[in-house]
This record gives structure tokens, C-alpha cells and sequence, in this order.
């Protein structure tokens, strides 16, 4: 059991409706005496758990009303840690929660490190390893899609899925001590089949979890995703086009453009963090030059371009060498202007350019061919194969590193039976599989490991 009772800001600092300090551990009720006075329920601590209580928080030393608030009290075990919880709901202002904060570290708590009341939910049993980390993916989901994927996850789809597979290799254990305890030739052969051809099953689920970790990565951190072209080309009106608002500022000069605007956008649940870059041309003004060299190294880093060109004009030379500086990335051709009249020759011309890759007209000025545009983004990222009603996604590159580490293991036991290796040899495998599957969930992780991952939550959370 946790001796020690902490104390944290659980809501960000700065002016709002409400905040919130939240207090776990066996002493939080006493510590709640201290700095709580109710206005009516003078002995609102001797009742049930799930009660909010109307009051004051008050220094006790100087007896100074610091907040009128709302207690909250939940008792253990039916609480988020498990432990006895208070939350003290005042008024969002920095003074009032840090007064409420400093009062309750005097009573007897200590301040929370981060991430701390996960870390003792996980302790106490109340939820798994993948479940905790899941909340990190909820608070930073950028997307209704990406908030289902978590929501999914810190109700225990995936572990749900974990627990499957390492029961599958508890399975194959189990059958190889048979064949070792009994060794019958006839016995031993069909046995041997049945555990391989389990161990092949259980590598096909494996498989398909990390398959699905590219796209989990997608709809939770987004898609790195460059517009470029040349100048006056229309960029920053796209931008503007898929925003919905005018972020970027657009002129006929060339140029106007020249440093990195960023910003995320929705195409049907994927978040882009759209970056739209300086005009790529040769130019002697130094400012714009570096903006140059900025969009340059972004096309490196980008996970999907957006090249735009313009109907009117055509294929240029300066288009010719962006053309050179994106080949073999991840590409989706945009005409833009053909609500320019006599373009067709322009269009047509353009598409024999890019016979490769996708295109699509638009006109950024009037929000035409946008609709096509955002769907082609998702075919192009998605492929159209995810369902997020029957597959758990991987989102996590931890999880996804064990479940490689998994996959090996089992691929070795399999190359074992075949090669006729030992039994006892063959279960080492199988086990060091269900161990890694173990630190998905927190089975088998080390006390290090948990504090690396925890310390990557808020205080307070």
C-alpha cells in the first residue's frame, strides 16, 4: 500500500470558470478537514464516497476564507487511483488554486510528480499500462477519430486483444511440457504440428496489430503535410481554402510568403499539420531566401506534398525544378486556378507531367474541387482499409517496438520446431514473446520503464 498522500493542480493554470486540486492518498479525507469548511454538512467526511459538498476552503491559521467551493469526495476503492480522492473545485484563477494547493501541502500532502495519480491507478489495479498511456492520447487527440482510437483503448480493446495473445503463448508452453513430460514419437509429431501451426496463428495477430501501427501513428500525431510552388502560385490561398479562415496573407506579389505558417486541419478524422512554405524560386533578397531554404528542408521532413501549380500558366521552369526536388516522395498534384478561362491546353499538358500520381483542379479563390481534393488525401493516406469498428489500432511506438520484439520471438520458436531444436529451447522463445506482449499492458515492465513513461503526463493527471 502507498503510504503517502499527494496533491496537484489537476486544470491549467490561467483565468477560467473553474479549477480544480485534486488529493489522493490514505490521509486525503484529513488533509480535506484541514482546509474545507462545510456550509451545512458539518460532518460531510463521515458519509459514503460520490458526494459533492458546498463550502469554504479556509487557512485555519489566520482562519482567511481563501475560495467559496464545491468538494468532491470519493472513497476508496471506487475511485480513479483507488485511494481516497478529494477534489476541491474552485474558481479558475491562478491565486485561488495555488492558495488551495499551498494549504493542502501544509496539511499533510506532498505535491504530485507527473503523471503520479495514473501511476497509482496502475499500481492499485485500476487500470493496465496501455490503459494509462491512452489518457496521454486523449488529452492530446486532435481529431474526433483520434479521441475514439483512444477512448477505445482506455477501455481496454487493446489490452483486451494483449491478453488474448499471451494467453494463446501460455497455451503453446503448456503443450510443449507436454511433449517434453511425454516424449512418444507419435504423440510428440502431432503435437509438434499443432503447436507450429499455433504459433502461426498467434504470429498472424501479431502481424496485423503492427500493420496497423502506421495508421494509429497517423490519426494520433498527424500527417506532416508541405504545400509548395512556386510564387503567387496560390498557396497560401489553399491554405486558407481548407482552414476555412484567413490565416495566410494573400497577394498578387510574389513573394508575400516568406516564412513557415503551420497549422492542423481534419480531412475526415486524420489530422494534417498543414504547413504552407515560402515560394520556391531562386531570389536574391534574404529574408525570402531563407524562407527558401526552410520549404527545402521541410520537403525532406514531410510525410505528403501538396505540389500546387497554376492552370494559367502551366508548366514553367521553376516548376520543372521543384518537380526534381520532390521525386519519389509522397506526392498529390493540385491545378489550381481553372476558373481561369482557356486553361484545358494547361490542365492537359500538366497531367501528362504527373501520369504517376494523383491530380486534382481546383480554384483555391472560390473553394472548388476541395471535396475531391480532402477525399483523395484520405484514399491516398488510408487506402481506404481501416475500419475503426472492428480493428484495434496501435498508436503507441512502444507498443509497437514489443509487439516486434514479440513477432522475432515467435518466429524463433517456429524456426526451432522445424530445425528439431529442443523443446526446453523452443518454450525460452515462446516465453521471452509472452513477455514482451507483457510490457504492453505493464505485466513485465520494470519500475524504470514506468517512470519514463509517467513522467511524460501532467502534473496533476
Amino acid at each position: 500500500m502507498i503510504a503517502d498522500t499527494i496533491a496537484a493542480i489537476a486544470t491549467p493554470l490561467g483565468e477560467g470558470g473553474i479549477g480544480i486540486v485534486r488529493i489522493s492518498g490514505p490521509e486525503a479525507i484529513n488533509v480535506g478537514k484541514k482546509i474545507f469548511k462545510p456550509k451545512y454538512n458539518k460532518n460531510w467526511f463521515n458519509g459514503p464516497g460520490f458526494r459533492i459538498v458546498y463550502g469554504h476552503a479556509v487557512d485555519n491559521e489566520t482562519n482567511e476564507i481563501i475560495d467559496e467551493v464545491l468538494l468532491s469526495l470519493m472513497r476508496a476503492p471506487k475511485s480513479f487511483t483507488g485511494e481516497d480522492v478529494i477534489e476541491i473545485n474552485c474558481h479558475g484563477g491562478i491565486l485561488p488554486l495555488k492558495k488551495i494547493l499551498e494549504l493542502a501541502l501544509k496539511s499533510g500532502a506532498r505535491l504530485a510528480e507527473p503523471g503520479e495519480f495514473s501511476k497509482r491507478a496502475f499500481l492499485n489495479g485500476k487500470l493496465d499500462l496501455a490503459q494509462a498511456e491512452s489518457i496521454i492520447n486523449i488529452i492530446r487527440s486532435k481529431t474526433g477519430t483520434g479521441l475514439k482510437i483512444s477512448m477505445n483503448q482506455l477501455q481496454g480493446r487493446l489490452s483486451d486483444k494483449i491478453n488474448d495473445l499471451q494467453e494463446n503463448l501460455l497455451n503453446i508452453m503448456a503443450r510443449i511440457e507436454a511433449v517434453i513430460d511425454f516424449p512418444e514419437d507419435d504423440i510428440e509429431e502431432t503435437s509438434l504440428n499443432e503447436i507450429y501451426s499455433q504459433c502461426k496463428d498467434t504470429l498472424k495477430e501479431i502481424d496485423l496489430l503492427i500493420a496497423s501501427a502506421e495508421s494509429g501513428k497517423i490519426y494520433q500525431e498527424g500527417l506532416r503535410t508541405v504545400i509548395v510552388g512556386k510564387p503567387n502560385v496560390g498557396k497560401s490561398s489553399l491554405l486558407n481554402a481548407l482552414l476555412k479562415e484567413k490565416r495566410a496573407i494573400v497577394t498578387d506579389i510574389p513573394g508575400t510568403t516568406r516564412d513557415i505558417i503551420e497549422e492542423y486541419i481534419n480531412i475526415k478524422g486524420i489530422p494534417l499539420k498543414i504547413i504552407d512554405t515560402a515560394g520556391l524560386r531562386e531570389t536574391e533578397d534574404v529574408v525570402e531566401k531563407i524562407g527558401v531554404n526552410k520549404s527545402k528542408e521541410l520537403i525532406n521532413k514531410s510525410d505528403l506534398i501538396l505540389f500546387i501549380l497554376d492552370a494559367a500558366e502551366g508548366m514553367t521552369e521553376e516548376d520543372y525544378e521543384i518537380k526534381k526536388l520532390i521525386d519519389e516522395k509522397n506526392v498529390i498534384v493540385i491545378i489550381n486556378k481553372i476558373d481561369v478561362q482557356d486553361n484545358q491546353t494547361n490542365v492537359q499538358n500538366i497531367k501528362e507531367q504527373f501520369n504517376n500520381l494523383p491530380v486534382i483542379e481546383i480554384s483555391a479563390l472560390y473553394e472548388k474541387g476541395l471535396e475531391k481534393l480532402e477525399q483523395v488525401i484520405y484514399e491516398k493516406v488510408m487506402g481506404g482499409q481501416i475500419s475503426l469498428d472492428d480493428q484495434v489500432l496501435v498508436t503507441n511506438v512502444r507498443h509497437k517496438q514489443s509487439l516486434e520484439k514479440a513477432k522475432q520471438h515467435v518466429e524463433e520458436a517456429m524456426k526451432g520446431i522445424n530445425e528439431g531444436v529442443p523443446g526446453d529451447l523452443v518454450s525460452i522463445d515462446v516465453k521471452s514473446a509472452w513477455e514482451a506482449l507483457g510490457e504492453i499492458t505493464g505485466k513485465t515492465v520494470g519500475e524504470e520503464l514506468l517512470d519514463k513513461i509517467f513522467t511524460e503526463f501532467c502534473i496533476g493527471k
